[in-house]
């Protein structure tokens, strides 16, 4: 009896010291590894709800990446910095010059090479959209020959789409507002990317559909620089609990998200 007392006191004093590791301001090496400038600056693609968009109204600026960041700037106890990128390309181009310290994108075993990863906080749809009278009803009637599926270049959809598409035809654009330019001018017939950007544009094209069904998941995780090591620590740490806690539901919920789900605890 006492040895089991003895253990369940053990087990439940490291499940509190590992709550309170998340909870508390962290040592200040972890700090310095995060934030070596004294700010948390959070690499952010503006235009995608799943990392930052701004509303036109009230100017208010919301996505799961941007309510993470500052949550995790407020547990270091640090100013929260949003860095605003137009493209992932150029907000990874802007990581490999220091000029953020976190980052919220899709996850690759490529990209593992170059960042160092949490665990996954989202797993989001890719998806099509085609603009209004189009004959394209379904998955299936893109990858035919002919058919012009716009796609934001260096991204995850672009290295997804590249493997998948055996008949249709792939062109690409700097930014996802590109992908949007090619299909008003005529120069595209459908758009692939993650499903809650499709359903952001598809409030902008009056007749516009993003159509059934998921040809696969975009993972998605907070990315950062290599040789932080007591700062990536932390950050996983972080991750999982925003993900118990409710946190990256919230924010899914608060930004309007379609077509992206909590990933599973690790």
């Amino acid at each position: 009896m006492r040895t089991t007392h003895w253990l369940m006191a053990a087990i439940l004093g490291l499940l509190l010291s590992g709550c309170a590791g998340i909870g508390t301001a962290p040592a200040p090496e972890v700090r310095q590894a995060l934030a070596p400038t004294g700010k948390l600056r959070v690499g952010l693609q503006l235009g995608s709800p799943h990392n930052a968009i701004r509303d036109s109204a009230s100017g208010e600026m919301k996505g799961v990446a941007f309510d993470l960041g500052k949550e995790l700037a407020l547990r270091i106890g640090v100013p929260f910095e949003p860095v605003l990128y137009p493209s992932v390309g150029a907000l990874l181009d802007g990581g490999k010059s220091g000029a953020w310290d976190v980052a919220f994108v899709g996850f690759s075993p490529a990209r593992a090479k170059e960042w160092d990863f949490t665990g996954l906080h989202l797993q989001i749809e890719f998806g099509y959209l085609v603009p209004a009278g189009s004959p394209i009803l379904s998955m299936a009637d893109v990858d035919r020959p002919g058919v012009r599926v716009a796609v934001q270049e260096k991204s995850g959809p672009d290295a997804f789409l590249s493997g998948a598409l055996k008949n249709g035809v792939v062109v690409r654009a700097a930014s996802l507002d590109g992908t949007v330019g090619m299909l008003k001018a005529g120069g595209a017939d459908a758009i692939f990317n993650i499903k809650p950007s499709l359903f952001e544009i598809a409030n902008q094209l009056p007749g516009s559909r993003v159509l059934d069904g998921r040809p696969g998941i975009d993972p998605h995780a907070m990315a950062m620089p290599k040789g932080r090591d007591p700062g990536v620590t932390y950050a996983r740490r972080f991750i999982e609990d925003a993900k118990s806690s409710g946190l990256v539901k919230a924010a899914i919920e608060r930004a309007g998200i379609r077509g992206a789900v909590v990933a599973p605890l690790e």
